[in-house]
């Protein structure tokens, strides 16, 4: 099997590759490039899709969610698609607008998390000392904690909404950015380069900014959509234990939560689409997630 140019290239040809081009002649390539990776372009795609569900949901839906006017537990008919639970609500309907929530606390928090960690990881990386010990204990004893569990404890603090969950969620994964670009910033603050500049002059920041934050991006790129898909999960199992938010604001874990009673009765639509919707959205974020791992590192290649 040909091997695609790109995989070919290290991140530091890719760089000095891309900042030769203009930047329409970036964009351009990394379009063409990335319709030669297709398992990051098929989650790309897949996420997009159903971000646009979400997004054009009161269009799509046939019913409201929050309307409880609909046969009680009715399985899918050509009326009720994907049936209707157990407060004679659409379930088709809510499926299209649960994904709202989740969505937007996976995305922000990861986002969240990922400007926080890696921040400190620059900083405590390349000052070193006391800071950076203090530092690293601190990001170690919140990483020993399961991510669940973790969630969970600081939402049962904060209370139930938005907010709450995405801070949750966000303190999970402060310390895997932390971690992740820490260890890269000791190893590239020691490459010749980085000590050239040291012995120009150049200030620190300058030095940070311009030689060694760059060089950390990679990874950061590759780690973050997994992390959303994640998150999402994360979200969905706050939800399902009934720290999400309150009835009857659509949420697909929520849903799972209220159905799963009804599972035994042989009720399955209750629980089997949000089910599917929630492994779509994170199948998705994961392929991006592999795919930029394939991608930016040269090391890995396809078979």
């Amino acid at each position: 099997m040909k091997s695609s140019p790109l995989i070919e290239l290290t991140a530091e040809e890719l760089e000095a590759d891309l900042s030769r081009r203009p930047n329409r002649h970036r964009i351009a390539y990394f379009f063409n490039q990335l319709w030669h990776h297709k398992l990051p372009l098929a989650g790309l795609l897949l996420v997009i899709a159903i971000v646009l569900v979400n997004v054009f949901a009161p269009w799509l839906a046939p019913f409201d969610p929050t309307t409880q006017d609909q046969p009680r537990l009715s399985r899918p008919t050509q009326d009720n698609l994907m049936g209707t639970d157990a407060l004679q609500r659409d379930v088709f309907s809510r499926v299209l607008f649960g994904g709202r929530i989740p969505l937007i606390v996976g995305i922000v928090s990861v986002l969240f998390a990922l400007t926080v960690g890696v921040l400190l990881g620059w900083v405590s990386g390349f000052t070193g000392g006391i800071f950076d010990r203090s530092l690293a204990l601190i990001m170690d004893a919140i990483y020993s904690f399961p991510g669940l569990i973790l969630a969970i404890a600081v939402s049962a603090i904060l209370g139930r909404g938005v907010l709450p969950m995405t801070i949750a969620i966000s303190v999970v994964y402060v310390p895997t950015y932390f971690r992740v670009v820490r260890g890269q910033v000791f190893q590239i603050k020691e490459q010749e380069y980085v000590e050239a500049a040291r012995a120009l002059g150049s200030p620190w920041l300058r030095i940070l900014l311009r030689h060694i934050a760059p060089n950390t991006m990679s990874s950061i790129l590759a780690v973050a959509p997994i992390n959303v898909a994640d998150a999402i999960l994360t979200e969905a199992g706050l939800a399902f234990l009934g720290l999400g938010l309150a009835p009857p604001t659509p949420d697909w874990g929520f849903d799972i939560s209220n159905g799963q009673q009804y599972l035994l009765a042989g009720d399955w639509w209750l629980v089997t689409f949000p089910g599917i919707m929630i492994i779509l959205v994170s199948l998705g974020f994961g392929m991006m997630g592999e795919g930029l791992s394939d991608w930016l590192n040269p090391k890995r290649r396809r078979g």
